[in-house]
């Protein structure tokens, strides 16, 4: 049986200047790119949500 090639869909993202710039700098710190370490963000938030969680800000307080 042939592995399935994973496939990634490219999407347009605008966000703000500061925001990215918090991301570099968090993706700094983990090793990662910043499109990696938003992929990954994503990912958690999806598998929170399927873990019948449905809002992450339930978790979150305010700042």
């Amino acid at each position: 049986m042939e592995k399935e090639k994973s496939v990634k869909k490219q999407i347009p993202l605008r966000i703000s200047e500061s925001l990215f710039a918090d991301l570099e700098r968090w993706s700094e710190d983990e090793f990662r790119s910043v499109n990696g370490q938003i992929e990954f963000l994503l990912s958690q938030c999806v598998k929170y949500r399927k873990n019948g969680k449905k809002f992450l800000t339930e978790d979150i307080k305010n700042d």
